[in-house]
């Protein structure tokens, strides 16, 4: 008699039996695979979360830094209206320096009474120190060279005793308020000789 050999059963998708060992085997490789999978998701959750945070930071940043340009800001535009807030006011009050010194000239010039004389030398005195409290500084660019960003040259003389580009008379002084000019001199400046 032939010797039967046992079937060996090529199809994978018939069912084999399987010990509860091997079952168990099988359930915990599935569930390491979903763990690796939980895994994975975790570690994707954990950079998208340090992503977001690293965006809020930086927003949080920003914010901050726009408000402290905003204050910075504010505090110069208030600053700046402070110290320019007299520019009109000191630009109406210099026709009346100007009248002054005319009339202070005028009584030296006439033999005035040395009363008279001596209280307008008080009174313009007087008047310059509050203006000068308050940040008004004449420009008087009396033999300097020409500034236009002082003065205004009204006429340009050719005189040889001086260099050229040279003020030689200040028709009108200059005012700034606060270093920045509230009216220019009036100037006559020197030129080559031709």
């Amino acid at each position: 008699m032939a010797e039967q050999k046992p079937e060996h059963n090529d199809n994978p998708t018939e069912a084999q039996s399987t010990t509860p060992a091997e079952e168990e085997q099988v359930e915990a490789a599935e569930a390491a695979i979903a763990s690796e999978d939980a895994e994975l998701t975790l570690e994707e959750e954990v950079e998208r979360l340090e992503a977001d945070l690293a965006e809020a930071k930086d927003a949080a940043l920003r914010a901050q830094a726009d408000a402290a340009n905003v204050q910075r800001r504010a505090e110069q535009e208030i600053d700046k209206a402070r110290k320019f807030a007299l520019d009109r006011f000191v630009g109406e009050l210099l026709p009346v320096v100007d009248n002054m010194e005319r009339a202070l000239s005028a009584a030296a010039d006439s033999g005035a009474d040395a009363t008279i004389t001596e209280g307008l030398e008080l009174t313009l005195k007087s008047f310059m120190d509050a203006l000068k409290k308050a940040g008004v500084e004449v420009v008087d660019p009396q033999g300097e060279p020409f500034d236009p960003q002082l003065a205004q040259a009204m006429s340009m003389v050719p005189n040889p005793d001086v260099e050229p580009n040279t003020v030689i008379a200040v028709m009108q002084k200059g005012y700034t308020l606060n270093g920045r000019l509230v009216r220019p001199a009036m100037v006559m400046v020197s030129k080559a000789e031709e």
